[in-house]
């Protein structure tokens, strides 16, 4: 099974420097005495850079790193996650998954066996598995992301330590996505984007 994760990963080497960089900094504030909340998974967790002032009463640990597949996220997974000791995980992964033409079931797959890590190392952990987002510039894709969210929410409706955050809705005006929401890329979002994700993460954070 390792043999076979490690086939489908990518080039590990191109993450070194940024999870070293992670781990350095949270080496320098991270209080182990503390429960803690971790953040993971790709960009769109990355960028969001004031996690830790929008829930100040919490310790919050963002290991977000840019470009990562849920391969990635399984690769590092002692590094981004365990090593937190965390009371609550955040997912963010499957969005560029999509994008490199995975399909739903191998991103399940992989995410499956990330929740086991997880559990393995701490069973009563509460892991939380965002749905992929809509954007500007991967809404040719909408369908996959559509349907790789109802594995999401399936996935989670199976185990009690689950929770899944539907954050695909609320990016939406109607049946049309907000355009005022990203920055110009068109794929990663801005202020407004994340105080819209705030309103849904925070009923699962508190």
């Amino acid at each position: 099974m390792f043999i076979g994760i490690g086939a489908l990963a990518q080039d590990d080497s191109r993450f070194q420097e940024e999870i070293l960089a992670i781990q350095e900094k949270y080496e320098a504030i991270w209080d182990s005495s503390k429960e803690t909340i971790v953040f993971t998974g790709s960009s769109s967790i990355r960028t969001w850079k004031n996690l830790q002032e929008i829930f100040p009463e919490y310790q919050i640990v963002n290991s977000g790193f840019g470009g990562s597949q849920a391969t990635d996220l399984l690769a590092y997974a002692d590094e981004l996650i365990l090593q937190y000791n965390p009371q609550k995980v955040f997912i963010y992964e499957g969005d560029n998954d999509i994008n490199d033409y995975k399909k739903p079931r191998e991103i399940i797959s992989v995410t499956k066996e990330i929740i086991s890590k997880i559990k393995n190392a701490k069973p009563s952990t509460q892991i939380i598995i965002i749905s992929a987002k809509p954007s500007l510039a991967r809404w040719d894709l909408k369908g996959k992301y559509k349907r790789l969210n109802r594995k999401f929410k399936r996935l989670c409706k199976r185990d009690q330590n689950l929770d899944y955050a539907y954050i695909w809705d609320i990016m939406l005006d109607g049946k049309k996505l907000r355009k005022d929401i990203f920055i110009e890329d068109g794929l990663h979002m801005n202020e407004k984007g994340y105080e819209l994700w705030y309103q849904i993460i925070r009923n699962y954070v508190q």
